[in-house]
This record gives C-alpha cells, sequence and structure tokens, in this order.
C-alpha cells in the first residue's frame, strides 16, 4: 500500500492555501480593516438599539412586530418565549445573537437574491453558480472561518461573514427557481403588451416567485441561526458563549440553558418568517 502511494505525487495544498491567504492578508490588508470597522458598527448599532430599551419594553415591541406579521399565536408565543429567556438570565446574549443573526441574514439576501435573479435569466451564469454554492453549502463552516479569522481576527466581522457564507445559498437557489417556474406564457405576455424586461421582472416574475424567495428568507435565518455556537467561537459572543462556556466546562446545565435559549428565538423566527406569507396569501386572497 504504502509503495502505492509513493508512485502517486503529493498535492501540497494545504501549503498552497496557506500561502494564498498569507498573500491576501498582506495584498488587501488596506481593503479588510475598513471592511472590518463598517461590519463592526453596523453589528453593534443594531445590539445597541436591541439593549437600549429595558428587556420588557423589547419584548412587547417584538410581540407586536410577531403579531403584525404572523398573527397572535406566534405574537403570544414571542411573549411567553422571551420571558422565559430573561427569567433564565440570557437576555444579552439572545440579543447580541438576534443582532447577528438579522445583520447575516440581511447581507446574505441583499447578496443572494440579486445573484439569483441574475442566474435565473442566464445559463452561463447559472452553470458557474450551481457547483460553487454546492462547495459553499457542504464545506464544514470551520475551514472558511480560520482563513476569515486569519484575515480579519477574532470578533463579530469574521462571524458575520463565515454566516454569510453558510446562510446565503438558498436565497440564490430558491430566487433562481421561483423565477423559473413563473410560467413562460404569462412572460410572454407580458412581453406582448410592451412590458420592459425591467417592468416584466419587477411587476411579473418577482410577484409569482414571492412564495419561493419567502422560503429562501426563511433559510437563509434558519442558516444564520445556527452559526451561532460557530460565531462564538470567533468571538462574536450570543447564545453560542454559554453551550461553548458549558462545553469547555464540561457543565451539562450551562450547555443546556444557551442550547434552549437558541431553540426558542429559532422557533420565534421560523414561525415569524413563515407567518409572514400566509398573512400575505391571506391578504391577496381577500
Amino acid at each position: 500500500m504504502l509503495a502505492q502511494t509513493e508512485l502517486i505525487p503529493q498535492i501540497p495544498l494545504s501549503d498552497w492555501t496557506t500561502s494564498a491567504v498569507d498573500w491576501i492578508t498582506d495584498t488587501f490588508e488596506w481593503f479588510f480593516e475598513p471592511l472590518k470597522d463598517v461590519i463592526a458598527a453596523f453589528v453593534g448599532t443594531l445590539e445597541a438599539a436591541f439593549t437600549a430599551l429595558p428587556a420588557l419594553l423589547m419584548v412587547v415591541i417584538l410581540a407586536a412586530i410577531a403579531f403584525y406579521l404572523a398573527g397572535w399565536r406566534v405574537g403570544l408565543f414571542t411573549v411567553l418565549g422571551l420571558l422565559f429567556v430573561i427569567s433564565l438570565n440570557l437576555w444579552d446574549y439572545t440579543m447580541e445573537t438576534l443582532a447577528l443573526v438579522l445583520a447575516a441574514a440581511a447581507v446574505s439576501l441583499a447578496i443572494g437574491i440579486p445573484i439569483g435573479i441574475v442566474a435565473a435569466k442566464s445559463g452561463a451564469v447559472e452553470a458557474v453558480m450551481r457547483p460553487v454554492l454546492d462547495v459553499a453549502q457542504t464545506m464544514p463552516a470551520f475551514v472558511y472561518l480560520v482563513p476569515i479569522v486569519v484575515l480579519m481576527g477574532l470578533d463579530e466581522p469574521p462571524a458575520l461573514i463565515a454566516t454569510v457564507v453558510f446562510a446565503m445559498p438558498p436565497a440564490v437557489r430558491l430566487t433562481m427557481l421561483g423565477i423559473q417556474q413563473v410560467p413562460k406564457d404569462t412572460v410572454e405576455a407580458a412581453h406582448a403588451f410592451g412590458a420592459t424586461p425591467w417592468q416584466t421582472l419587477l411587476k411579473v416574475e418577482l410577484p409569482l416567485s414571492v412564495k419561493a424567495i419567502m422560503a429562501g428568507v426563511n433559510q437563509v435565518i434558519m442558516l444564520s441561526l445556527s452559526m451561532v455556537v460557530i460565531a462564538a467561537l470567533a468571538g462574536a459572543g450570543g447564545l453560542g458563549e454559554p453551550v461553548i462556556i458549558g462545553l469547555g466546562q464540561l457543565d451539562v446545565g450551562a450547555a443546556f440553558v444557551g442550547g434552549i435559549g437558541i431553540v426558542i428565538l429559532a422557533i420565534m423566527l421560523d414561525r415569524i418568517t413563515r407567518g409572514m406569507e400566509r398573512t400575505r396569501g391571506a391578504k391577496k386572497t381577500a
């Protein structure tokens, strides 16, 4: 067996990767430092907004948003869930996680939806994007977290970038799928009535594919939240921090409490995003 492996030349992929990261770090330091500051300011502003108000007042605001977007059941769950979070002394952690998740989801959607639109319109772009998305979704997050930490250090910026890379593929895929599934005769009818490509996209294709896009929004938020423990390893704090501390100290209780906070936040965000689509569909039918 050893003789067979000696016949095959070994590819120094690890050394090449390390050299590439070192070159990028030295060459583009002028770019990464301002980017780090912008991301830190963005996430920090959200965290400050969520923690500036008293916890109970913030619960009322979030519950009102949930009620408006998804109905009274989700609003009630939001109240009970967040009160339980406060009772577990997880409020600050929860608000840090919520800020990071919303920031990562906003960036992922802002990048992913336009790419999905372009890929739906261009076969060449779609052919390029599919393997890229496959790699992004299957590659363990720790693999690309390491070079990001090398480039930007330990803090919220590398956590946000890693979360965006991990969470963005569903936005691209489902936007592309939704537009491609719009009936061709509907698009042709819009063209026949003199609609420009932009008018067809904005008034026909996007409205008809909004269900798929909203599914992508839900998946992006859920995947962003699933990165919370890895984000804590990168120095982002949040609900992943008590889980990491519990694991490091073999404290099952502390890790379990942090996990409960993640579950409550995940259910709340999932029900709100799903309820948004149901509410929209009911209004459209009415």
